[in-house]
This record gives C-alpha cells, sequence and structure tokens, in this order.
C-alpha cells in the first residue's frame, strides 16, 4: 500500500510538472525590417502575430543596421505596439543591409543569449530571406506563411495556392520560427495614450560576432521606382492590370487610373513574364500577397496563382470580356466589358486627386 501510494504520489507530480511546462511563460523575438527611420507595417503586423501567442508573451524587436536611421526606427519600434517588451538594436556596418548571411548569425547570437520560445518575420522578401537560413543554423524547421494563430504551437497555413488550410502543430525544439502573412494580423489603431509609455532600447553586445559574417554575399545596390503611389503591400486600393491590356504602353492606363485613386498598381505574372511592368508589381502566389478594402482587376482571368495573393481582398471588382473568366467567381462586383472602353471612360469621369 506504501508503495502504491507514493507511486501515485510521484505520478501526480509527473503530470503536473508536464502541465506547468505546457504554460510555461513564452518569449518572442521579432525580426523587424526598417526603412526611412521606421519599421514597416509588415514587421509591425509580426508584432500583432506574437501577441496571439499567449497573452503572457514578452515581446522583443531585433533592428539591425547603422547609423541615425537606425536609431530612429529603434524609437518607432519602442512605441509602434503595445505588446512590445524592449527593442534590441544591432549597429555594425556588417549590418548596414538585409544580406541573409549577417542576419541569421545575428540571429543565432541573440538566440544564444535570450532563449525565446518563437521567432517571427513577416512573410515578405526579408522574412523568407533570412528565416530560413537562422532556422538551419538553429536546426528547427520553420513553419511559413501562417494565417491563423490557434495556440502557441499551433498555426494554420494555405495550402494548394489557397485552395485548403492546413492546420500545423509545431513539436519541435525551440525556437518555433515563424514567417507570417502580414494581411491576416491587421493592426488596431493605437490611441497616444497607449504609446506614451516606450519599450526601453538595448544595444545587442557584437563582441562575439564573427568576422565574416557576410559570407558568400555582397550588397550591389538597391533600385526603386520613384512615385509617389502607396506601397502595393499595404495600399486601401489596388487596381490592377492584366495580359489583356497586350502592351506596356496600354498598361500607362492602369497607372493613370491608379493615381486618380490613390491606389497602388499591381499586375499579374503574364504581365510581368510580357515585360509590361518591373516584378515588385506582382500579385500573386509567387508575388506580393495584398488584402486591400478595394481590389481592381482589368483584364484579368483569374488564374489560381493570381487568386492567391488577392483573394483576402474587402471588396474585388473585375472587369474582363470574357464573361467565363475564372475572376469572376470570386469577384464582388463584375464587369463583363471592353477595358480599352471602361478605363478611359473612368478616368473622364473619376474626379482630380486633391
Amino acid at each position: 500500500m506504501a508503495t502504491r501510494a507514493m507511486l501515485g504520489v510521484f505520478r501526480k507530480h509527473s503530470i503536473a510538472s508536464r502541465i506547468a511546462s505546457n504554460y510555461k511563460l513564452l518569449s518572442t523575438l521579432v525580426l523587424a525590417e526598417h526603412e526611412g527611420g521606421s519599421i514597416t507595417a509588415s514587421s509591425v503586423s509580426a508584432v500583432e502575430a506574437a501577441k496571439s501567442l499567449s497573452e503572457d508573451n514578452s515581446v522583443s524587436i531585433l533592428l539591425a543596421g547603422s547609423g541615425t536611421s537606425l536609431k530612429e526606427a529603434a524609437e518607432h519600434a519602442a512605441s509602434c505596439h503595445p505588446s512590445v517588451s524592449q527593442v534590441l538594436m544591432s549597429d555594425s556596418d556588417k549590418l548596414s543591409h538585409a544580406l541573409a548571411e549577417p542576419w541569421a548569425r545575428l540571429i543565432h547570437l541573440v538566440q544564444q543569449k535570450g532563449s525565446y520560445s518563437h521567432i517571427i518575420a513577416a512573410s515578405g522578401s526579408f522574412g523568407k530571406n533570412i528565416l530560413p537560413r537562422a532556422a538551419a543554423l538553429l536546426d528547427v524547421s520553420p513553419i511559413t506563411d501562417v494565417i491563423e494563430i490557434s495556440g502557441s504551437h499551433q498555426f494554420v497555413r494555405p495550402i494548394y495556392a489557397g485552395n485548403a488550410l492546413c492546420t500545423v502543430r509545431y513539436t519541435g525544439s525551440d525556437p518555433c520560427m515563424l514567417t507570417i502573412r502580414s494581411t491576416s494580423f491587421p493592426v488596431v489603431p493605437i490611441s497616444d495614450n497607449a504609446r506614451s509609455d516606450a519599450a526601453p532600447i538595448f544595444q545587442v553586445d557584437l563582441s562575439t560576432f564573427d568576422e565574416d559574417a557576410r559570407g558568400k554575399s555582397r550588397y550591389v545596390k538597391q533600385s526603386s521606382q520613384n512615385t509617389e503611389r502607396p506601397d502595393l503591400g499595404n495600399a486601401r486600393v489596388v487596381v490592377t492590370g492584366g495580359r489583356g491590356l497586350k502592351s506596356a504602353e496600354n498598361f500607362k492606363m492602369i497607372e493613370k487610373l491608379a493615381e486618380k485613386l490613390g491606389a497602388a498598381v499591381g499586375a499579374t505574372r503574364a504581365a510581368v513574364d510580357a515585360g509590361f511592368v518591373p516584378n515588385d508589381l506582382q500579385v500573386g502566389q509567387t508575388g506580393k500577397i495584398v488584402a486591400p478594402e478595394l481590389y481592381i482587376a482589368f483584364g484579368v482571368s483569374g488564374a489560381i496563382q493570381h487568386l492567391a495573393g488577392m483573394r483576402d481582398s474587402k471588396v474585388i471588382v473585375a472587369v474582363n470580356k470574357d464573361a467565363d473568366a475564372p475572376i469572376f467567381q470570386v469577384a464582388d462586383y463584375g464587369l463583363v466589358g471592353d477595358l480599352f472602353e471602361v478605363i478611359p471612360e473612368l478616368i473622364q469621369k473619376l474626379p482630380e486627386k486633391k
């Protein structure tokens, strides 16, 4: 009887220990991208996703770069979201550009010191470039393109170009590494009172940072289009053109309409491959994922790869001369007509943007 009672005590203690371990406090490291002295909107969405992991989650933002723009970005990050506990700033010339090799080694260094349970980045070119290499250094398997967080280790991600949703449970060792679809974690506007208490900013000790951290890649140049149009990934209105526009010259109609609407310009892969516009305007599974309040598509057939990048838009308007085009299956409003007649008429009747 005494032996049985003792075994019962040990069994209860073991169960209690497992329960306690499942409910331990979480700590998350958010990899943030910054431009012009501010962290990007997609990085703030990554903080919002980190908040969804647990109410008791301690969220740290990791920034890297050099100069005054990094310091300004750190100050912005410290007050960008109430859930931010601290900002870690890595100031080094080796980190001036977001190359995968030095960033991955930086994450490995910070993880060794902080022992975070989760590492999160937005599922853009920045996160997709850096996170897999960092995961390899940490010997863990990342979960990509998460659109819903069901628990600290259970996530939902799209598969088959968004036609099915897959629930994934992470059973590996810490850290659990994620890229999140920023459009699935919109940030609620924060009041001025909530911003008053900024999180502390700490310098990362880079004394042990690898001198040869750049690896085999090097920064060459960055090119961008000089335009006043909003960023495609964060725009409230997106006007997209497809192969139906037939030429780069005709695509200028899309740009003119976008200027009148104060909208961003998007394109299908077919339009990009045909050379109508540069590939940074591509919307779709292999391009940018967008979810604007209004998405207007001209001459877009609605290939499954394109739909995967815009089907979460609040209102979808499609104009196509083919009444059987697949785009009409997801469109809220559809017009069967010739875009070469519809677009000029819209441009004529819309008032000039003030």
